[in-house]
C-alpha cells in the first residue's frame, strides 16, 4: 500500500541537560552531536513530510535550524522536566499545528537517544504499520530479551549468598528460553488521531518493530554512549 497520498509528522525531542550524561543530546557522537543522526534518519525518509524538534533549549534550537530543521517553538519547562512524559511534547507539538492548519496521518517519534535507527528502519515501520492498518493504530520498536532474560535473574540474600528468584536455581540453554522481548526506545508511529485519543503508543492494536540487537541499544548514561558509539563506527561488520 502506497504512503504517497499520508501526510506523515517525525518529532524529534531534545531537552536541554540530562541527568544520566551531561548535555547528552549535543554531545559529540562519531564526530557529530548526537542529536544529527535521528535528524539525518529523518530527513532521509522517502516518506516523511514533515520534521519538527521539541526543545527548551536554545542552543539545540540554533543547531537544529543552521541544519534547516523546524524549530518553530522552544518546549514550555513545564513539559521539559525530567518527569515530563513524552505524550506531552507530542501534544504540544499537535496543537500548534493545528493552529497552523496543518494535520497528519501519522506521527512518529524518533529519540536522538537511537542514534542507530536508520532512515531503512523508518520506513520499514511505516510501510508495516500501514498495510496493516485495519488491524493496527501503532507500532513500536522492540528487541528480543536475550542477555537479560528473567530466566537468569536471582536474588541475593543478607548474607551475600545467591538465592533463586523463582523455585530452584537454573542452569538453562538460551535456545530453550521463550523468546521475550523489551522497548528499545529506537521507533515509535502511530495513527495521530488514535494517539490523541489514547495519549499513548502503547495498547491492544500496537504492532512490534523488531531491531536488530545491535541496534537496540538506547543512550542514558556515557556506557551506553560509548558502547552505542563503537557499534556504529564498525555497523559495516554486521552486514560482511
Amino acid at each position: 500500500m502506497s504512503l504517497s497520498n499520508k501526510k506523515i509528522l517525525a518529532i524529534i525531542p531534545a531537552r536541554e541537560g540530562s541527568k544520566g550524561l551531561k548535555d547528552k543530546n549535543i554531545k559529540k557522537f562519531a564526530g557529530k552531536p548526537l542529536i544529527y543522526w535521528s535528524l539525518r534518519s529523518a530527513k532521509k525518509s522517502k516518506y516523511i513530510n514533515k520534521l519538527i524538534v521539541s526543545t527548551d533549549s536554545k542552543k539545540i534550537q540554533s543547531y537544529c535550524k543552521s541544519m534547516k530543521i523546524e524549530v518553530p517553538f522552544l518546549r514550555p519547562k513545564k513539559i521539559s522536566k525530567d518527569n515530563s512524559k513524552s505524550i506531552e511534547f507530542i501534544l504540544h507539538t499537535l496543537k500548534f499545528l493545528k493552529r497552523k492548519n496543518e494535520s497528519f496521518d501519522y506521527v512518529i517519534l524518533l529519540e536522538p537517544t537511537s542514534p542507530l535507527t536508520t532512515n531503512e528502519d523508518i520506513d520499514k515501520a511505516l510501510l508495516k504499520l500501514h498495510n496493516k492498518r485495519d488491524k493496527a493504530d501503532s507500532i513500536v520498536g522492540i528487541s528480543e530479551n536475550i542477555s537479560h532474560h528473567p530466566s537468569f535473574n536471582v536474588k541475593v540474600n543478607k548474607s551475600g549468598f545467591i538465592k533463586p528468584l523463582e523455585k530452584k536455581l537454573y542452569n538453562l540453554r538460551r535456545q530453550n528460553l521463550t523468546k521475550l522481548f523489551f522497548y528499545d526506545g529506537s521507533i515509535y508511529i502511530s495513527k495521530t488521531k488514535k494517539l490523541v485519543e489514547k495519549k499513548t503508543f502503547y495498547h491492544s492494536r500496537t504492532l512490534a518493530f523488531i531491531t536488530e540487537k545491535w541496534k537496540s541499544i538506547e543512550i542514558d548514561d556515557i556506557i551506553d554512549f560509548v558502547a552505542a558509539e563503537a557499534l556504529f563506527k564498525n555497523k559495516k561488520k554486521f552486514y560482511e
